[in-house]
């Protein structure tokens, strides 16, 4: 079978997936095309004409299916690249446009929004990565299409309701490790991109609130930089300079899991998370999640994993924190929830019945 995978904005999240996929599907006759992640308003309105003239070669070979990201422009490259057309087609939403925090730099654009609905209605089928994020896609679709003045057609999101399902992001086998928790102090490692949808101040707030407690933590900030990270992150480092431990991006994979071993927590603070691979790779590793009740982490984890939003966050965050420290120092082993439903092991048959769903017609 020859499938045609697009990655449109393909940020760490979506090559992690898209390379899972590949490599548990290895009797298929992949194309892969990509395009890197920047320049977000151009990529997501600008990729079916950066592929459609010049990847046009590519697309007009005979495919058996296509695999999209939700941000591709896909009704636009359909209409571009008429070949593709009548190839049946799956759209995967690894976030949606509705649920996804401003940084205050937007133009108030509602286009991103009304993409994410042209390319959901240009697939045969849709999967989300959670419940969370189809919930909220869908809701969103439905109240934005009650704004439009006229000729909005009835029963848009019904037809995206009838024709979607919640297919996580698979976690690779090996990355369910033995937990090896470090002695002393509670280990907790923070691992996500440093950008300002994965909540530094709250981050920073949690941290005051820390050492206002005197709590025994130290505090391993890691993940993905980019070359303008926003200004907090300095901050944190010139205000707490004793409470870190690891700073800055892990090189080596070997040595990052070690880390997710060592680690008593794995936190998030973020503002937005479709699923939270960073987390759930902490948990695969025995790290505890301490993480926020919004978002997609409820069907993730148990309630006491999550704390509570509001005026007390950071306080409610270092209240679980405190937590897991008084178990550890009880000599109590913190058993981290149970997510080997999330591996592939466990999830390529949900991939392989849409796969064969589709093909068959």
């Amino acid at each position: 079978m020859r499938i045609l995978l697009l990655s449109a904005y393909d940020a760490a999240s979506h090559v992690y997936w898209r390379k899972g996929l590949v490599a548990q599907f290895p009797e298929h006759d992949w194309q892969v095309l990509s395009l890197p992640p920047r320049y977000f308003s151009w990529r997501i309105r600008g990729n079916s004409l950066s592929w459609a003239f010049g990847e046009r070669e590519t697309l007009e070979q005979s495919y058996d299916l296509i695999i999209a990201t939700s941000m591709t422009d896909l009704s636009a490259l359909k209409g571009m690249v008429p070949a593709l057309a009548q190839v049946p087609t799956l759209v995967y939403f690894h976030e949606n446009q509705f649920a996804y925090p401003e940084s205050g730099r937007e133009y108030g654009s509602v286009e991103p929004k009304i993409l994410n609905i042209y390319t959901a209605l240009a697939a045969d089928y849709v999967l989300f990565n959670t419940h969370y994020n189809r919930d909220t896609f869908l809701q969103g679709c439905r109240k934005l299409l009650k704004k439009l003045p006229d000729q909005v057609p009835a029963a848009i999101v019904e037809r995206l309701c009838d024709r979607s399902e919640v297919v996580p992001v698979p976690l690779p086998d090996e990355v369910f490790l033995n937990s090896e928790p470090e002695p002393g102090e509670l280990q907790v490692v923070w691992n996500h991109r440093w950008e300002f949808d994965k909540g530094p101040e709250l981050l920073q707030q949690a941290m005051a609130e820390i050492q206002r407690r005197q709590l025994p933590v130290e505090l391993h900030l890691v993940g993905q930089q980019f070359r303008h990270s926003p200004a907090v992150f300095d901050q944190i480092r010139q205000e707490f300079p004793q409470m870190i431990g690891h700073w800055g991006f892990v090189e080596s994979v070997t040595a990052y899991r070690q880390l997710l071993q060592q680690s008593d927590a794995v936190l998030s603070t973020a503002l937005h998370d479709f699923q939270g691979i960073a987390v759930l790779e902490g948990v695969a590793a025995g790290a505890m999640p301490v993480v926020p009740n919004r978002l997609a982490y409820p069907e993730l984890f148990p309630a006491d994993c999550c704390y509570d939003e509001g005026e007390q966050e950071s306080a409610n965050l270092v209240n679980k924190l405190e937590q897991l420290w008084s178990r550890k120092k009880s000599g109590e082993v913190a058993e981290a929830p149970l997510v080997n439903g999330l591996s592939w092991s466990n999830l390529k048959g949900d991939y392989a019945r849409v796969i064969d769903k589709l093909t068959r017609g």
